[in-house]
């Protein structure tokens, strides 16, 4: 385990039902105040990698270490307080309660923390995605593109070790998804938020600091400073070669 990652993942194997093997002995680590993209052929095991590198799947074998807690030691109840409190997710879903304005949403997980939202936090948090002046707006009343800042802001409310996001832009349009990117960009960048998305988007990709592919639930290979070129070209022959 390195000290300076937020993440390591040490010979993670998880298999399922049928004799599948999602991830087939997969050591690697996130480093903190860097941005990581996974990408990989369909069925290549990004997302099982994601959901238990968050702690949202326990693997078959190995150990997960997130903001230096071994999370095979902790049980359901401290599990589930290490991923309210130190781990942030963004989904391609935004997961927006319509009833609820942009502020309130961004305070639901320290409302179900049972703590009363600093107001002055969620705004905050809202300003860092751009979004202060939309406060009072309902889902309704904003775009995708700003719907999803907020989920971000509500992952952020936290202050999270790390923040984990799945196709966070496969629901955007271009313009919008470079936006979206942009923001995550700015974070690692101004606040060294430790970022780990899942993408099949080359674009999307070249954004983060470094690129690891997957394929057959284990690595293969990785990419730093990666272009949008590159990414495709690398993901071209790892599926010519699955």
């Amino acid at each position: 385990m390195n000290t300076t990652h937020a993440v390591d993942l040490i010979g993670v194997t998880k298999h399922y039902a049928h004799g599948v093997t999602a991830l087939d002995d997969v050591t690697i680590g996130f480093g903190a105040g860097t941005f990581t993209a996974v990408m990989g052929p369909s069925g290549s095991g990004k997302s099982t990698l994601l959901q238990c590198a968050a702690g949202l799947d326990r693997p078959s074998a190995g150990r997960v270490v997130v903001d230096g807690r071994d999370l095979a030691a902790l049980g359901d109840r401290k599990l589930t307080l290490l991923r309210r409190d130190r781990i942030g997710f963004v989904f391609q879903s935004f997961n927006l309660l319509p009833s609820l304005t942009a502020e309130q949403n961004v305070g639901l997980p320290l409302r179900l923390a049972g703590r009363r939202p600093d107001r002055e936090l969620v705004r905050q948090s809202l300003a860092a995605v751009g979004l202060a002046e939309r406060a009072g707006h309902r889902p309704a009343e904003m775009s995708g593109g700003q719907q999803q800042r907020v989920s971000i802001a509500r992952a952020l409310v936290t202050r999270p070790a790390v923040l984990f996001a799945d196709e966070p832009t496969g629901a955007l349009d271009a313009n919008t998804s470079r936006d979206v990117l942009r923001l995550l960009r700015t974070l690692v960048d101004r606040q060294a938020q430790t970022i780990v998305m899942v993408t099949h988007d080359a674009v999307a990709a070249s954004y983060a600091d470094r690129v690891v592919f997957l394929a057959d639930g284990r690595v293969f290979g990785e990419l730093h400073e990666p272009t949008a070129e590159l990414v495709a070209t690398r993901m071209l022959q790892l599926e010519a070669s699955c």
